[in-house]
């Protein structure tokens, strides 16, 4: 990707060249810290957030999370709960990732019991904490664990110190107050019997595996039927990387941005960020760097038409 351009996105375009873009570290064209008198909207006040569509293999994103944390020897602690697994110990292959990307002190912290999850004996790895981890598998597993639970209030203070959170497919969506997909009888459903996210992200619905999975037109159900949420998509092996109320998109893929008051010109409900991307949540405004870090053309004041 060329960081001087500044031509507008073209989602028509994007399916060809989805494989095309290489992964983008944080730009210092556009700094993600928000000035010291700005008080947060959407994102945490403190810390960082890494949010991935799910298939994460780029190693610059778990390289990014471990710097993030604070380098190779930062307490990092893996939550796979969402996998659905009675057991996971400390040998569970999803820290193999991370181990590869520098870390070296890594603790895998798992429960499907909620006041297990209150207790703080079950907390004391997340107090010393500076990066944690959510792996795969189904969002509503997370929510029935650990919502308002000490382990909740443990997490935010990993952020409050700041740490980073992260995490990838379930382990994303997980992280908005809106809990998207969290149906507990299939995936499909958008709006199910979980809709209550950790909501590190505030008034937000993360979507992911958006266009390997042709996911990119679901999202549009939730935006009609809550209006005023910010909602975003992820493809496959691509994140974004939250610092207050902006983010960054790295990684291989896109991101997809679903904004009920805004439409594209040609009438489209929903828009493309690529790798080096920066979107405000709290403006709803997107940027690629440049010379002039104008906003993204294309993209229009006007609210989504009512359905006839």
């Amino acid at each position: 990707m060329n960081p001087t351009n500044t031509t507008p996105i073209r989602p028509a375009a994007l399916a060809l060249a989805l494989a095309l873009s290489p992964a983008v570290m944080l730009s210092p064209a556009l700094p993600l810290a928000p000035a010291a008198a700005h008080a947060q909207e959407v994102g945490p006040p403190n810390g960082s957030l890494i949010i991935a569509g799910g298939a994460l293999r780029d190693p610059a994103v778990f390289a990014q999370f471990v710097e993030l944390a604070g380098g190779p020897s930062a307490p990092i602690v893996i939550i796979p709960t969402a996998g659905g697994g009675q057991n996971y110990d400390q040998y569970f292959s999803g820290r193999r990732s991370f181990e590869r990307a520098g870390a070296r002190n890594i603790t895998i912290l798992h429960t499907t019991d909620p006041e297990v999850a209150d207790t703080d004996a079950f907390v004391e790895p997340l107090r010393e904490a500076r990066g944690v981890w959510f792996s795969g598998g189904r969002q509503w597993r997370l929510a029935d664990s650990y919502l308002d639970t000490k382990t909740h209030d443990a997490l935010w203070d990993v952020l409050e110190r700041g740490g980073v959170i992260g995490g990838s497919s379930a382990g994303a969506s997980i992280q908005g107050s809106y809990l998207v997909r969290g149906d507990t009888r299939t995936n499909t459903v958008m709006m199910g019997d979980h809709e209550v996210g950790l909501g590190f992200l505030k008034g937000v619905g993360i979507d992911q595996h958006l266009l390997r999975r042709n996911r990119h037109f679901d999202m549009i159900e939730v935006i009609r039927a809550k209006p005023e949420l910010l909602g975003i998509g992820i493809d496959e092996n691509t994140a974004i990387v939250v610092r207050g109320d902006r983010f960054e998109v790295v990684g291989q893929s896109y991101a997809v941005i679903y904004d009920h008051d805004a439409t594209l010109d040609s009438g489209g409900l929903f828009y493309f960020l690529a790798p080096g991307d920066i979107y405000n949540m709290a403006t709803r405004e997107a940027f690629r760097p440049g010379r002039d870090n104008q906003p993204l053309g294309r993209i229009t004041g006007t609210p989504w038409p009512p359905v006839r």
